[in-house]
């Protein structure tokens, strides 16, 4: 059995987050065990303005020569037009569908290597169950690598039962001013947080598709653990319609803790600046990679920040400025956006900055509060290190992960649940968050002490269950097993 090499095939996403958190799982694996061999099939994005960001990570990890990982880039077809939300849904299943051809050709040419392992399996993304069609002609089960949470998992199969089985309008439920009881959440969940994407019908439509998919897999292994959504968890288990739900997480990259990663990336003053603050003092809000206001809604945030007193570090991004270009950019002078002497005003209080390196800073002991959009991978990485959260998200399932945090579990204080950014009509955002709402936030996020145990707690629960004998230690040993059992299986056919 040991000379045995399974070899496993994985599809991320096309999507710098979702292939970051797929690369991270098989290091996970090729780490575990020995026998195990993965290659990284990569679609590119079908806009161009997350491309050249992708290309430049895949060509670092492959100078690193990560033993036993390898990475193919696959041709790209041509883009399908993405100009609002609706052509996006309606077309992004169709694009990554049409790489079917592009995995099955790469996939046999790979068995046909002289040496190589087994066909033991594919693991994809929650949003390419489109290639379970192809695992499905290799003869070989699926695992859908799930990047979100347990609670949202269960959500989402939640709506489909909704719609396929008991004929109702999730549109229009979606819509209403209600609460519904979800069975993967403990508290009923308000309709106000509910998915964004299922405010039409496009939306369902679109949701539908990759919920039906993922009851045909195999497994479904999430970014999360037992010890922080255990009722979750528990309530997927517990339903025989469900496939078997690994919880594998927190899978993070945390490379980027390092000061030489932030002093390469031009953020050493930044990092020299939190040297010099005292323990837990620093606040500090970012709000991911499309994260961004307009300046009435900057002018806010910088006046709750003067409000409440509290040392800062706030990523500032810019608009994109273009139909182009959908993603935000430095500024190159933010005081054209900020209150009239407030840098002045804050100078040695507080740091305005661009990107962020968020993770080297959530782990600084400088930083004792997060405001973010809520993004889960942002989640995980601020439990942990510790660092509370104060909510603000903004499109897809923030709003859930949201008010899981804050309703749900304690583990966050609100400064919004329900805000909610259109990324395709920057014009529609009309909602504007006050100064003192925000003050008010931050005050509860650097001075609930409660909350801030809580987080402490939980930290070291996450810690402990990817260690030797955690939670999801056990599950990713679990799942290697299982792999080598399909290689055993198809031997002895």
């Amino acid at each position: 059995m040991a000379s045995i090499v399974a070899e496993l095939v994985f599809i991320p996403a096309p999507g710098v987050g979702h292939i970051m958190s797929t690369v991270e799982i098989a290091k996970l694996f090729v780490n575990r065990d020995q026998r195990l061999s993965i290659t990284v099939l990569v679609i590119q994005p079908p806009s161009s303005s997350s491309g050249p960001a992708i290309t430049t990570y895949i060509e670092s990890l492959s100078k690193n020569n990560i033993n036993r990982i390898s990475f193919i880039q696959l041709p790209q077809d041509e883009a399908p037009p993405m100009r609002d939300v609706k052509s996006f849904m309606t077309s992004f299943n169709d694009y990554i569908k049409s790489h079917q051809k592009y995995v099955r050709n790469v996939v046999a040419e790979l068995m046909s290597q002289p040496g190589s392992g087994r066909l033991a399996g594919f693991v994809v993304d929650m949003f390419c169950t489109s290639m379970i069609d192809v695992a499905n002609e290799f003869s070989v089960p699926t695992n859908v690598f799930f990047t979100s949470n347990a609670a949202f998992l269960g959500f989402k199969l939640f709506v489909q039962t909704l719609s396929d089985y008991q004929n109702q309008d999730v549109v229009a439920l979606t819509n209403s001013d209600t609460e519904v009881s979800v069975p993967s959440f403990v508290k009923p969940v308000p309709t106000k947080v509910f998915w964004t994407i299922l405010q039409t019908r496009e939306g369902l439509d679109f949701a539908l598709v990759f919920a039906r998919k993922l009851r045909e897999v195999k497994a479904i292994m999430v970014n999360t653990f037992l010890e922080l959504e255990t009722h979750a968890i528990e309530s997927l288990s517990a339903d025989v319609n469900i496939p078997k739900v690994y919880p594998v997480g927190p899978i993070l990259n945390l490379e980027g803790s390092s000061k030489a990663v932030s002093s390469s990336l031009g953020n050493d003053d930044v990092i020299r600046w939190l040297d010099s603050q005292p323990t837990s003092s620093v606040v500090v809000l970012c709000f991911g990679s499309m994260g961004c206001f307009d300046e009435v809604q900057v002018k806010e945030i910088a006046r709750g920040l003067e409000l409440s007193g509290h040392r800062f570090v706030w990523s500032l991004r810019r608009p994109p400025s273009d139909e182009t270009s959908k993603v935000p950019s430095d500024y190159e002078d933010p005081g054209v956006v900020l209150p009239e002497g407030f840098l002045e005003r804050t100078d040695g209080i507080g740091k305005v900055i661009g990107w962020a390196p968020q993770v080297a800073l959530l782990a600084h002991s400088a930083v004792g509060g997060f405001v973010s959009h809520c993004g889960w991978n942002s989640l995980l990485e601020s439990l942990w290190f510790g660092v509370p959260v104060a909510t603000w998200p903004m499109y897809a399932e923030q709003q859930m992960n949201a008010f899981e945090m804050v309703v749900e579990l304690g583990l966050a204080v609100e400064i919004k649940l329900d805000y909610e950014k259109n990324l395709f009509f920057p014009e529609a955002n009309t909602v504007v968050v006050g100064a003192e709402e925000i003050e008010s936030g931050i005050r509860r996020l650097m001075e609930d002490n409660e909350v801030r145990r809580k987080v402490k707690e939980i930290s070291e629960k996450s810690r402990a269950a990817v260690g030797e004998g955690g939670s999801s230690y056990a599950a990713v040993g679990d799942l290697i097993q299982d792999f080598i059992r399909n290689i055993s299986l198809t031997l002895s056919e």
